[in-house]
């Protein structure tokens, strides 16, 4: 769980940036949105597949 404690003359938007990092950090929304529609064991394959030719092709 994230949590960001805010200081004493910290602002809010310093607070929200440091929290939105953080987020993007842990990966949470990257996996809500691959979570939002049911992936077939084909699909998860193929997806699969793609990410590591992709990996692949870049070392």
């Amino acid at each position: 769980m994230t949590q960001v404690v805010i200081g004493e003359n910290e602002n809010i938007e310093s607070a929200l940036r440091r929290f939105k990092r953080q987020v993007s950090r842990s990966g949470i929304l990257a996996d809500v949105k691959s979570r939002r529609h049911f992936e077939t064991p084909l699909e998860k394959r193929k997806r699969k597949a793609s990410t590591a030719r992709g990996k692949r092709g870049m070392s």
